[in-house]
């Protein structure tokens, strides 16, 4: 029988920006999106992207590495730009033929022109428009606008996915990606009918089998509630997060007033790793999207895509 992807999805300027038959990328997630996850998604017909915030250069560089022999389709990397190893990682993914870059956690415009003067192409996160705006003057490719529905860092002003579209749909001149909340062909029909030209996808990949997480965490997700995530320190670095022990330590200190350095210390000690790669469900930082009440099943990324598309096609004969 043949895959429902096949024909499935408008030939988008994302697509034909990036190479990729469906308007779909997959997150680069700390953690979470190694070699082994980005591989996959792009064998899927979509982008995958290795997450280089939990890695430092070596690593980086081991898993670009593997990617190449994974796939020969096309993939990139995820690179926050407040990090420290940022310039490295940088020339580590230009060493190893890197072409796609998206960039997030900081302004793009130190970096875009470097990269695209290397012949790569330059994708930008941003959590409102007028920052949105802000790249496209610096001159990236694309932007992708993520409502704070999504896991992870988030921005602080709360907006969601559908009205970032709505908001951005005739002030962008170049191609949009929405994130953010996105579990279903139906919701990638929605985005594509507000004017994205694809959408990113985090946490419905992040409980894929080609998923670095911890089994722990994957088991955690298929058993999260409508209401299992918040999003916590929303004064200093707002953070989307599986309710646990320590997400609720977090709240305590929030609730009684906490400074923003107890806060950040309390974060920054490998809390992410903890939970996501090693499995500490109670201790751990457990970064994931609101849509997470969705998933309830281990798929394999190509039966994930081929779900997408399938309902998709049914969004599609709803509408039309």
């Amino acid at each position: 029988m043949q895959s429902a992807v096949q024909n499935t999805y408008p030939n988008s300027a994302i697509c034909k920006l990036l190479n990729i038959k469906n308007p779909i990328i997959q997150a680069g997630m700390v953690w979470v999106s190694g070699a082994k996850l980005a591989a996959a998604a792009s064998n899927a017909g979509c982008l995958g992207l290795i997450g280089a915030g939990s890695m430092n250069p070596d690593l980086l560089k081991n898993h670009i590495q593997k990617a190449h022999k994974l796939t020969i389709k096309p993939f990139g990397i995820n690179i926050p730009l407040l990090y420290k190893d940022v310039e490295k990682q940088i020339e580590v993914a230009l060493s190893e033929k890197v072409k796609i870059f998206f960039t997030s956690a900081g302004s793009p415009k130190k970096y875009t022109s470097l990269l695209q003067k290397e012949g790569c192409i330059v994708v930008h996160v941003t959590s409102s428009v007028d920052l949105a705006l802000k790249c496209q003057d610096a001159g990236v490719n694309a932007v992708v606008l993520e409502g704070f529905e999504a896991g992870g860092h988030n921005g602080r002003d709360e907006l969601t996915t559908l009205v970032l579209l709505q908001q951005a749909r005739y002030k962008l001149k170049i191609p949009i990606i929405a994130a953010g909340g996105i579990g279903s062909g139906a919701a990638i029909a929605s985005c594509l009918a507000l004017g994205a030209d694809a959408v990113q996808i985090g946490t419905l990949f992040a409980a894929t089998l080609e998923s670095s997480a911890h089994d722990n965490f994957k088991r955690a997700m298929c058993e999260a509630g409508s209401a299992s995530t918040f999003l916590r320190m929303k004064k200093t670095v707002p953070v989307r997060l599986l309710e646990n022990k320590f997400s609720n330590s977090i709240k305590e200190i929030e609730d009684r007033g906490g400074s923003p350095e107890e806060l950040l210390a309390c974060l920054n000690k490998g809390r992410a790793k903890l939970g996501m790669l090693e499995g500490n469900l109670t201790e751990g930082e457990l970064e994931i999207g609101q849509i997470v009440s969705e998933i309830h099943e281990i798929l394999t990324c190509d039966k994930l895509v081929d779900n997408l598309a399938q309902d998709f096609l049914a969004a599609r004969a709803r509408l039309f």
